[in-house]
């Protein structure tokens, strides 16, 4: 039968994404490899790549489309011997996207390897038959999505005692998500807490602010021009209202004197302009807390729901605004690059954001972040964290101050306030101290940071 090619989980995070462009028309002939789509997620625009031969049998989604939810069929491929007449209707998606599942019988479909895999497993990289080492639920064979074998599998859950919401009651991800909210005694009263989700939703929604009809009538008569949101902003205004509402922040401040830091640059900067490589006073702070994360190891961590992550080395996110929104590119093993190799980095990091050609890896991960709004002029400011990072330092503007000199006499120093923003699940009042007194050690020292 036809294979349903379904819209990609490009990213752990994505949701849904906008069809920007069609690579191909139908009729036409696609090998493994060949590019089918562009498709624009909340951060970047990516190519679709075929993983199996055939013709393009019908598109279901015109180019253009925004809000495609992912795993819902896009396009159908027609192997040998299939025509046109052979296409039926697609398969009807349920709310959530991962019930888009192939027949229980039809294991052929589920196989991840086919690149359109079922609950974003194919996008995960996974491999082999969807039902192999089945589940036995009274001497029959349960059928399940390999994500869904996997989440289950580390939350310790019996398969055989989940109700299924797949096709012919294959278990699909979402089933195994609920589970994990009401473990197997509690999973009889799952249609329940169905039911009661919309109106949990509809609570929800009033909870954080007046409906979008409240609003427009508010400022009926008012001239105005309503501006849409592209699928960057959507996630930013969800991710982040997530973030304030379910992580526990506390602030630390402190003020940081720059002087010796804006010599030893200056000085460098001269030795390093036949390289053509100019520091930024970003940079050292880029590599201060690369360092600070590995002389307080215990902060360099993040919160993974029932547990912590603990980290060996120094991922560090910075975060670059972009027209719309922002990006927060990750320097890996930060604390073993030198400067001017920090430097080139995040130049090229930024750079791309811009144009919005980063890929995945290059702006997920990291356990810290660092938001400098200095430049802009700003003397302080609190940064929201984005999980799953512990922690964010937010940086203001170096700016001329009164200080008492390390011979107690006043003098003037360029000042640079500091506000480490902490999740408190992860990271308690005297270990953020710690973490930002090393940061301010790093920077106040300088010269220390290239031992």
């Amino acid at each position: 039968m036809p294979t349903e090619i379904l819209m990609p989980a490009l990213s752990p995070t994505m949701e849904e994404g906008t069809l920007a462009k069609w690579l191909v028309k139908e009729g036409d002939t696609v090998s493994s490899g060949d590019l089918l789509a562009e498709i624009e997620t909340d951060k970047a625009t990516m190519e679709f790549e075929a993983v199996d031969e055939g013709v393009i049998g019908k598109i279901m989604v015109a180019e253009g489309t925004e809000g495609v939810k992912v795993n819902d069929v896009i396009a159908v491929l027609l192997m040998d011997g299939e025509s046109a007449d052979d296409i039926g209707a697609p398969s009807a998606p349920k709310a959530e996207a991962s019930s888009n599942a192939a027949p229980a019988d039809a294991p052929k479909a589920e196989e991840p390897a086919k690149g359109y895999g079922r609950d974003g497993d194919a996008a995960q990289g996974e491999k082999g038959q969807a039902d192999k080492a089945p589940a036995r639920k009274d001497g029959e064979r349960v059928f399940a999505s390999p994500l869904a074998r996997r989440i289950a599998a580390d939350k310790g859950l019996d398969l055989s005692g989940i109700q299924g919401s797949g096709p012919k009651g294959r278990i699909v991800k979402a089933d195994v998500e609920n589970a994990t909210a009401q473990p197997k005694a509690a999973a009889s009263a799952a249609p329940t807490a169905k039911a009661d989700a919309p109106a949990a939703a509809k609570g929800a929604a009033m909870a954080s602010g007046p409906s979008t009809e409240q609003v427009i009538k508010m400022y009926d008569g008012r001239p105005y021009e309503e501006v849409k949101l592209d699928g960057m902003r959507k996630t930013i205004a969800a991710r982040l209202t997530e973030a304030k509402q379910s992580v526990p922040h506390f602030y630390l401040r402190r003020d940081i004197v720059l002087d010796d830091l804006m010599k030893f640059r200056a000085q460098l900067n001269k030795q390093l302009e036949g390289r053509g490589v100019k520091l930024s006073v970003n940079d050292f702070i880029i590599k201060a807390c690369a360092l600070a994360l590995q002389q307080v190891p215990e902060a360099n961590a993040v919160w993974a729901g029932d547990r912590t992550l603990k980290f060996t080395k120094s991922d560090v996110a910075v975060a670059v605004a972009i027209e719309g929104g922002l990006f927060t590119p990750v320097l890996k093993d930060a604390e073993m690059k030198s400067l001017s190799a920090l430097s080139t980095e995040m130049k090229d990091l930024a750079t791309r954001a811009r144009d919005r050609k980063l890929a995945p890896h290059e702006y997920q991960g990291g356990s810290f972040a660092i938001s400098n709004l200095g430049m802009f002029g700003i003397d302080n400011f609190d940064a929201i964290i984005n999980p799953p990072h512990s922690a964010i330092l937010a940086v203001g503007a170096g700016v001329k101050k009164p200080i008492v000199g390390k011979d107690g006499e006043l003098a003037v120093g360029t000042v640079m306030s500091v506000t480490l923003s902490v999740d408190h699940r992860v990271i308690d009042g005297a270990l953020g101290a710690n973490l930002l007194n090393a940061i301010k050690d790093n920077l106040e020292n300088p010269m220390t940071m290239l031992a």
